[in-house]
C-alpha cells in the first residue's frame, strides 16, 4: 500500500531537520563554518557579527543552548513564586512582610532604577524580574509554609539554587564551560524539577 502524501511530507521534513542538526554538530565539533545556513534567519544580530572569528561564533552558538536553559528556568521560577505569593497576599505581595526588605527589596529596587537612570528600557515593571536565583530561593525558604506543597525539601531548594547560581555565572558572563560543567548544569536542572512534589 503506497504511503499517504502527508506521510511523505512529514518524512521529508524530518530528514531535513536531521541534516540540519548534523551540519550544526559538525560545525561545533570541528569549530568551522560550513556556510550551509547562510539563508537561515539569524535574528537581529549586528551586521558586524560576521567579522568575529568563526571559532568564537561557533562557541557562542554552543553556549546559547545553556543560556536558553537558564532563561526558561529562571523565568519559570519567577512565575511560580509570583503565582503563589499573589494567591497568599494579593496584588501587593511584593510590598508585604513576606519579602525581606533589607535582603531583597532594597537590593532589587536599585537594579531597576539603574536601568531607568541610564536611559535603558526597563526589562520589566515587575520587580521580581530583577531578582537573582539566591533572592528567589530566599523568598521560597522565608515563606516555606506556602511553598511546602510544591517542593519536597527546604534545604534542597537552597542547595540546588546555590548550585544553579554558581553554574549560571560563566554563562551569564559570556565564558565557555567545559563538558563537566554542562553535565552539572543538566543534573542541577533535573534536580530542581525533582524537588517539586
Amino acid at each position: 500500500m503506497p504511503s499517504r502524501p502527508d506521510g511523505l511530507i512529514r518524512a521529508f521534513g524530518m530528514s531535513g531537520l536531521q541534516i540540519a542538526s548534523e551540519m550544526s554538530r559538525i560545525e561545533h565539533a570541528f569549530e568551522i563554518d560550513l556556510g550551509w545556513a547562510q539563508g537561515r534567519t539569524k535574528g537581529r544580530k549586528a551586521a558586524e557579527y560576521e567579522q568575529f572569528e568563526a571559532v568564537l561564533r561557533s562557541e557562542a552558538s554552543r553556549m546559547s543552548e545553556f543560556y536558553e536553559i537558564f532563561y526558561c528556568l529562571e523565568n519559570s521560577i519567577r512565575r511560580l513564586v509570583s503565582d503563589i505569593m499573589f494567591e497568599a497576599e494579593g496584588a501587593d505581595w511584593w510590598q508585604s512582610e513576606r519579602v525581606d526588605e533589607k535582603r531583597i527589596r532594597d537590593q532589587v529596587g536599585p537594579r531597576r532604577r539603574k536601568e531607568v537612570d541610564n536611559g535603558i528600557t526597563p526589562r520589566s515593571d515587575n520587580l521580581i524580574d530583577y531578582t537573582t536565583f539566591g533572592e528567589l530561593s530566599q523568598i521560597i525558604t522565608d515563606n516555606w509554609e506556602l511553598f511546602e506543597p510544591v517542593f519536597n525539601s527546604k534545604s534542597a531548594v537552597s542547595n540546588v539554587s546555590n548550585q544553579l547560581n554558581l553554574l549560571r555565572g560563566p554563562i551569564a558572563h559570556c565564558n565557555p564551560t567545559d563538558e563537566l560543567e554542562q553535565d552539572r548544569l543538566n543534573l542541577a536542572v533535573r534536580s530542581w524539577f525533582r524537588l517539586m512534589s
